[in-house]
């Protein structure tokens, strides 16, 4: 076939990459604009542009997918499928309608479960034990389209999201390949989405932050759904901290306060049960092992952690 491919994050890179290595055509990478970050605001080039770059492919970054002149040029090229893995644009109907075998959009959830951009997070957040991967062909809706092919993925208990998001990456470039084989052979009919439909919103930095009246299970799966972005922090003695790994422990003391100080561990109430610290990380270290931590802090029982730095 020949192929357009949409993609930005990490996420989308094995997908490429495994086109690259198969016999459809890249006619061009379409991936967002470049930005700005760090402290001295140099640009910074998606995943995506950096390995489309380094395979010498045709790469377009449109502000808006619904400008004209890049509708034109997609029109153009005349791409017999355009694939989509995490681009961070909804597309329009006049692209979606493009292409004669469709628009075929590699999602990280067992859909209808988790539509939105952050289902890999939610998964974990939510205590689910499996996730998965759907290809699927796209609609106007938000991945409400039919389901081409779908594979499951267990949730390990050790998981973050970004160690789910690196398998169900690798996983959905398989899948892609044979997708695309065949539907473009003819051998695959689409299948309505049915079940129960759920939600899986964009998470932003202030969604990091730590509810203490929360179960320590559900803390920790928190604390893991939020890894690596945005990052689940709380704040003690007014500065903030971030607490990358927590495991739960028996017992119970009042949310949020400081249960049990050793030289070994830190033990935290929450609204049900204990939540032992293991990894955490202050403002300009790297992170460290909650021993490390408590090491020249005069940390005692009674202290507490609190959702806002203290006036």
């Amino acid at each position: 076939m020949r192929l357009i491919f949409f993609g930005t994050p990490e996420f989308a890179v094995p997908a490429l990459n495994a086109l690259i290595n198969s016999e459809h055509e890249i006619l061009a990478v379409v991936s967002q604009p470049d930005r700005r970050s760090g402290r001295g605001r140099h640009l910074v080039l998606s995943p995506v542009k950096e390995n489309a770059q380094s395979a010498g492919l045709n790469i377009l970054q449109p502000k808006k997918v619904k400008e004209a002149a890049f509708l034109e040029e997609l029109k153009r090229l005349n791409p017999d499928a355009i694939v989509t893995a995490a681009y961070g644009q909804l597309l329009p109907s006049d692209i979606i309608r493009l292409p004669k075998f469709g628009c075929v959009n590699i999602h990280a959830s067992l859909l209808p479960k988790y539509r939105g951009a952050a289902p890999v997070n939610w998964a974990i957040i939510n205590g689910d034990k499996t996730s998965g991967i759907t290809m699927m062909l796209m609609d106007e809706g938000m991945d409400t389209g039919p389901i081409l092919l779908q594979r499951e993925e267990a949730i390990r208990d050790e998981d973050t999201a970004g160690t789910l998001s690196e398998r169900l990456s690798l996983l959905g470039a398989e899948a892609l390949i044979k997708t695309l084989d065949i539907l473009e052979k003819g051998l695959i009919k689409p299948v309505p989405q049915s079940g129960d439909a759920s939600s899986a919103p964009l998470l932003r930095k202030e969604n990091g932050l730590i509810k203490w009246l929360l179960s320590a299970d559900q803390l920790n799966n928190f604390i893991r759904g939020v890894n690596p972005w945005p990052g689940a922090y709380t704040f003690l003695d007014g500065r903030r901290i971030k607490i990358l790994k927590a495991v739960s422990a028996g017992g119970s003391g009042e949310a949020g306060v400081i249960f049990s100080v050793t030289k070994d561990q830190l033990l935290v109430g929450t609204g049900r049960g204990l939540l032992r610290l293991v990894e955490v990380q202050t403002a300009g270290k790297p992170v460290m092992d909650v021993k490390l931590f408590m090491q020249g802090r005069s940390l005692r029982e009674g202290m507490k952690f609190n959702d806002e730095p203290l006036n």
